[in-house]
């Protein structure tokens, strides 16, 4: 999902709670912290040996050790820093959106956003593990697709 994409969501549901789920209904803990936003750019080669580069917004999620809250963020607060952050860095709204998060429940990783759901006062975000791929049979696979059609 593009940085956009969430954005324009959540604005339009800005009293509602964020909710972040895995794809078994596993939700990560109320009290979490919007903690940091990254800016990543990434410059890489395949084994192709094709250069490839894009950008990835990052939202690092985190939960105290001895969180006491179990309140959700809302989409006003999360807007809100993610606003005032985008008033300080460069943030590309069509830019991949990831959310780096880990605890007990979720292996620590930068997972994707599978779906966003309106779920009554919720904004439920399905998050995903990312897959390992190869960008070299991914085209060759693309092309060969796209000339037999």
């Amino acid at each position: 999902m593009k940085t956009r994409e969430l954005i324009e969501q959540l604005r339009g549901a800005r009293g509602k709670q964020v909710v972040f789920v895995d794809e078994n209904d596993m939700t990560i803990h109320g009290g979490y912290h919007l903690t940091e936003l990254k800016a990543a750019t990434f410059d890489t080669v395949d084994c192709g040996g094709q250069k490839n580069r894009w950008n990835e917004t990052i939202v690092q999620l985190w939960v105290p050790e001895n969180e006491e809250s179990d309140e959700f963020m809302t989409a006003d607060k999360f807007l809100s820093i993610y606003d005032r952050v985008s008033g300080m860095i460069a943030l590309d709204p069509e830019a991949q959106i990831r959310f780096e998060y880990g605890d007990e429940n979720f292996s620590p990783s930068n997972y994707h956003v599978a779906k966003v759901m309106e779920i009554a006062d919720t904004i439920r975000v399905e998050l995903r593990p990312p897959q390992a791929t190869c960008k070299a049979r991914d085209r060759r696979r693309t092309v060969a697709a796209s000339c037999c059609e």
